[in-house]
């Protein structure tokens, strides 16, 4: 019974030495963990970089497929213009590219019935349009069985998008598209699946979806590549961030979150992906709703310097009062005297007045003081209780004894 007593107060003494070790090392290591990867820039570097940040958000989040494709237009909405009668061109008032109405009238064609002069026969639009094609000039000869013009009504298109086949099983006729035009990148389409190609490509493994789109601006023409993003499904309150906020390569990917205290500073933070869109991807691990993140110079912070403003410097003007070179508190000790302004601890190293392992132990020890001074009060409650739970051990033992 007597050993357990006496062991009690040497494992409290280990623990003890545990704690202050810990303390000492985690402390030290807490500012650097939270300061690692921060980029701060200058107003210039901001403006340079043309930094825009956007707020996490738990949002709706669409799950969906990729595609590519083209525009096409509907074979319902084409027209061609032929004359009824034998003769030749005398005007010809359009050209491709030209967009018409219904019943304007495109070309003049003289008969070759008798005449002074010959009669000459207006030629109208069947549909209104663009043309999209012609096949005669000025004085050239005609007949019924001749095409002269092609029209296209584009005030709607297909959007065909090659959907792999193992993926074309779960659309239906009524899903949703957002559809990207490489000749037009800043404008966003949507589609809605009318129905599938009739056969399937056999090279590609590929089944053409056919999407309708609404084209009443008519910028939409025939062959313009797409990109299409099929919605599949959607899910409630998923963190997501804009595409354009991810960097880093597949197997480290990072964010550049705005720094909550300092102005211009940016810290590097890994984070886990889900699933992404055409918009979003989904942010499974590594912020918070809140955090602002880098959406436009997201790229170029990657490879940004300090942009002439150190860490000290930052949480100076921050703060309002000086820090060491690495952003710790500077102890009081180490706080310049009237005149000294400026004299820092790093200015000190370059000038080899620094006083060694002695200044930066007291650095630790000063922001190591609270924690001391807590896991003492700790140790001595304990070896307190220690001491009680002895005696009256002790006591039961001579009580036994006797």
């Amino acid at each position: 019974m007597k050993a357990n007593v006496f062991v009690s107060s040497p494992l409290l003494a280990a623990l003890g030495g545990i704690l202050l070790w810990w303390g000492s090392g985690s402390a030290s290591l807490l500012w650097s963990q939270s300061r690692e990867g921060l980029v701060i820039l200058d107003e210039n570097g901001v403006r340079n970089l043309g930094i825009e940040t956007a707020e996490v958000l738990e949002t709706d989040f669409e799950d969906s497929v990729f595609a590519v494709g083209r525009i096409e237009s509907i074979p319902l909405r084409r027209g061609v213009v032929s004359s009824r009668i034998s003769g030749r061109i005398v005007e010809l008032l359009v050209q491709e590219g030209d967009l018409v109405e219904k019943d304007q009238v495109l070309v003049r064609v003289e008969s070759r019935q008798p005449g002074d002069p010959p009669p000459v026969i207006d030629i109208r639009a069947p549909i209104a349009g663009l043309v999209t094609d012609s096949h005669v000039r000025i004085g050239e000869p005609v007949e019924p069985d001749k095409e002269m013009l092609d029209i296209t009504d584009l005030a709607e298109v297909y959007a065909v998008a090659r959907v792999p086949e193992d993926r074309a099983g779960r659309l239906k006729p009524g899903t949703r598209a957002h559809i990207r035009v490489a000749a037009l990148p800043d404008e966003a389409f949507e589609g809605e699946l009318l129905r599938f190609g009739t056969a399937a490509d056999r090279e590609s493994g590929t089944l053409d979806a056919l999407f309708k789109m609404p084209n009443e601006s008519g910028r939409l023409r025939p062959d313009m590549r797409a990109e299409f993003s099929i919605v599949l499904g959607k899910r409630d309150a998923v963190m997501a961030v804009p595409r354009e906020a991810l960097q880093g390569d597949p197997a480290n990917r990072v964010v550049f979150v705005r720094d909550f205290e300092l102005p211009n500073a940016f810290v590097r933070a890994p984070v886990q992906i889900g699933p992404r869109n055409d918009r979003f991807v989904e942010i499974v691990n590594g912020l918070f709703p809140g955090d602002e993140v880098v959406t436009r110079g997201a790229y170029g912070l990657a490879f940004a310097g300090g942009g002439g403003i150190s860490l000290k410097e930052a949480l100076d003007a921050a703060h309002g009062h000086e820090h060491n070179a690495d952003g710790s508190e500077m102890t009081a000790g180490q706080e310049p005297r009237d005149g000294e302004a400026g004299h820092d601890h790093e200015h000190e190293h370059e000038h080899g007045h620094s006083h060694g392992f002695l200044d930066h132990w007291l650095e630790g020890w000063t922001d190591l003081t609270l924690f001391f001074a807590s896991t003492t009060g700790l140790l001595s409650v304990l070896l307190v209780l220690s001491a009680r739970h002895a005696r009256t051990l002790r006591g039961r033992a001579d009580s036994q004894n006797a």
